[in-house]
């Protein structure tokens, strides 16, 4: 049987900068950048969501990343993944001087009311240099961070950050100590493969037991969708609230009353299970009462998502074989109901058209009824239509009003063919 790929998120780990050339380390290097600017939003979003519940936070909208409140930043912060602890927070470093120049091209460097402006970094910044004297701690200088800055900026002969320092000499004394004032250094910053790690951490509490791992994987792809969103320019910004509320329902998917959807419509390689399913018992079964060209193919999904989904399931102990079998009970007894209706509605005289017609409202009955769900709460209507077509596959429920001699045809069918 063929598996569902890509159920997972996207996710950085797989990087092996060690391996690449120059250029592909450097075209590799920025691709890390981005994704590491969007795992850590996330991060940041769950670490300070619960003091700012009614802020926003955004990718690429005011800056990397950037808290608003009503569209108004007022925290902008600028993101740096090195993998040299030691790499970009120096006086002089262009990291630091790139990043003044970002903050100071966003317009009011020396507005005192201005946002926060954040610099998060995966270096370690030396304790006596500007960078560490602007952590957010008991040991903040600010005056001597600006009087470090003003040193640099004026000494330096870096070419590279030659416009930022130029920008910056420009203020005036009272602009430069004003936007100083306003910077904030957070150095030693996870990188990007210890995110997960401290996600996890942040989420202790949410973590369902024996089931991280898959709660982990929503999440992410969860977030994988909103953070491309943002950086496509679908939506602005996603608030700490809203993100709590979403990752409280992921999470109580994982009750007694839910379950969890690992096997999206958008994981399903269709060309390939179309192809592995075209002539199974249950697309037969569809065919003896001409279903159509597009619901064949929606069935033929809903099928393999289904046995994919139980499998997951079931591998990961979200459910048991006890409770499956109670389930496809339930849909065998729906449909004896439904068959016996249409069995004595139609009359022993009935035309072959007749028998078709009455069996393709059957299907369509059946394949529209939620009256049967697996868990109380869990409402995804492609399992209960996949369980169906399942239990067609093996000939426990048909369409057909004949569908058993029809099926007992195929079998002998397929016999003679395998022995040919």
């Amino acid at each position: 049987m063929l598996r569902a790929s890509g159920s997972g998120p996207v996710r950085s780990s797989g990087c092996r900068l060690g391996d690449m050339s120059s250029g592909e380390h450097n075209a590799s290097g920025s691709m890390v950048g981005y994704l590491y600017q969007a795992d850590w939003c996330l991060l940041e979003l769950i670490r300070r969501g619960p003091d700012r519940p009614d802020l926003a936070i955004s990718l690429e909208m005011h800056d990397d990343v950037a808290w608003d409140e009503g569209g108004t930043p007022r925290e902008l912060l600028q993101t740096k993944h090195h993998l040299n602890s030691n790499a970009g927070l120096g006086d002089k470093d262009k990291d630091l001087w790139k990043t003044v120049l970002v903050w100071i091209n966003a317009g009011s460097p020396g507005d005192s009311h201005g946002p926060r402006l954040g610099l998060v970094s995966t270096s370690v910044a030396a304790d006596d240099s500007a960078a560490g004297l602007l952590r957010p701690d008991e040991r903040r200088k600010t005056d001597e961070a600006l009087r470090r800055l003003d040193k640099a900026a004026a000494e330096s002969t870096n070419e590279v950050t030659k416009k930022a320092r130029e920008k910056y000499l420009a203020l005036t004394p009272a602009e430069r100590g004003a936007f100083v004032e306003r910077i904030f250094v957070l150095d030693r910053a996870p990188r990007i493969g210890d995110v997960e790690s401290e996600l996890r951490k942040a989420l202790w509490n949410a973590l369902p037991t024996d089931h991280e791992d898959m709660f982990m994987g929503l999440v992410w792809k969860w977030w994988h969708g909103v953070s491309l969103d943002m950086l496509q320019g679908r939506r602005s910004g996603i608030t700490a609230a809203a993100a709590r509320a979403e990752i409280a329902g992921i999470r109580n998917r994982f009750g007694d009353d839910d379950l969890p959807t690992t096997v999206e419509l958008a994981d399903v390689d269709t060309k390939g299970v179309l192809l592995a399913h075209e002539n199974s018992p249950f697309v037969h079964q569809l065919r003896w009462v001409r279903c159509n060209s597009v619901n064949l193919r929606k069935a033929i999904i809903d099928y393999y998502r289904a046995v994919e989904q139980t499998v997951a399931w079931v591998d990961d102990d979200l459910i048991g074989l006890h409770e499956l079998k109670r389930f496809e009970e339930e849909l065998r007894d729906e449909w004896e109901r439904h068959f016996a209706d249409m069995v004595e509605d139609l009359g022993e005289s009935a035309s072959d058209d007749e028998k078709i017609a009455v069996g393709k409202n059957l299907l369509r009955q059946l394949r529209d009824s939620t009256s049967v769900s697996v868990r109380p709460k869990y409402n995804d209507a492609f399992f209960a239509r996949g369980k169906r077509h399942e239990l067609a596959d093996r000939g426990s429920v048909g369409w057909h009003p004949d569908f058993q001699a029809l099926m007992e045809n195929l079998m002998i069918s397929t016999a003679r063919q395998s022995q040919a």
